[in-house]
């Protein structure tokens, strides 16, 4: 009986050295040019997170005061103890508007791509190279016409005159199409032939497919809603209404700024939009990545 030695285990061949030395050129060009992005980035948010803990006595001291010297809560007490700044009120707005206007945008963003991806109707190429295009023209231009909309329907000093406006994304709209267009048809023709009707393939079947991409829209919706200042500041009037960010805006005004109060209200509205990006950041970048290839 013969026997065969064993082989020894092949080793993968280095790379020669001039492309180690061009992946290691390519890494440092890449982290010189994110390095600046990252600083301008971070920086805010740390003298943010430093300033809403420093008192208020020491806020204009120079240096700053990057560790508070003594760190204290006093801000937070006394911002939502201030009966004339309902910062609760406001966050519970905030949520309440992010919430609804996200459900809104992925509804009517997912039933208007189905529509555009997988029906067949007069002038679809058409109306969708139109709303391609409308992506292009500047918001200050739409503002006027879509406030005095609003105000014809008696619908300022609502939410609704945020919900409306937002329902139609054209971004959501896009984002969706692309992901509807990589569903293979063979599916929606054994469930026409199984008797079910357009909007049960769309509900049922179509959807539960693209749930990838209708969380990515959920998240790019909800931090726009929530951080959205221009649009709330214009149609929201009563006090008690107003949302976090023009809240924000509110407790600046007067002869005298209360800094630790405003830093302290800033950094109660951006830990919750930091917490949503870093618990669902794999889904923002996978449903960008993969609606160019969505399409194809």
């Amino acid at each position: 009986m013969t026997t065969t030695a064993p082989q020894a285990p092949q080793l993968e061949p280095s790379k020669p050295r001039s492309t180690r030395s061009k992946d290691i050129r390519r890494t440092l060009i890449m982290w010189l040019i994110l390095l600046p992005l990252i600083v301008i980035v971070i920086v805010p948010l740390i003298y943010t997170a430093s300033m809403a803990f420093t008192p208020e006595s020491n806020q204009l001291n120079f240096p700053i005061e990057w560790i508070p010297q003594p760190p204290t809560l006093e801000n937070f007490t006394r911002i939502f103890q201030d009966p004339t700044l309902p910062i609760a009120r406001w966050f519970i707005n905030s949520l309440v508007v992010s919430i609804i206007g996200t459900t809104l945008i992925v509804f009517f963003s997912s039933l208007s791509g189905y529509a555009f991806a997988r029906l067949e109707f007069p002038f679809k190429n058409a109306i969708f190279s139109v709303l391609i295009f409308s992506l292009m023209i500047p918001a200050a231009i739409t503002l006027i016409p879509v406030f005095l909309l609003l105000r014809d329907f008696k619908l300022l000093n609502t939410y609704a005159s945020i919900w409306l406006p937002a329902s139609a994304s054209v971004l959501g709209i896009f984002l969706m199409r692309q992901h509807f267009y990589s569903i293979p048809s063979d599916i929606e023709d054994a469930a026409v032939v199984d008797g079910a009707g357009r909007f049960r393939i769309y509900w049922q079947i179509c959807l539960p497919m693209v749930r990838g991409s209708m969380v990515a829209v959920a998240i790019f919706s909800f931090l726009a809603l929530w951080n959205d200042l221009f649009w709330p500041l214009i149609v929201l009037s009563d006090r008690e209404m107003l949302t976090l960010p023009v809240g924000l805006l509110v407790i600046q005004q007067g002869s005298y700024v209360q800094r630790g109060l405003a830093f302290a209200g800033a950094f109660i509205a951006t830990v919750p939009a930091l917490i949503f990006y870093a618990l669902f950041q794999r889904k923002i970048i996978a449903g960008v990545t993969t609606t160019g290839m969505a399409g194809q």
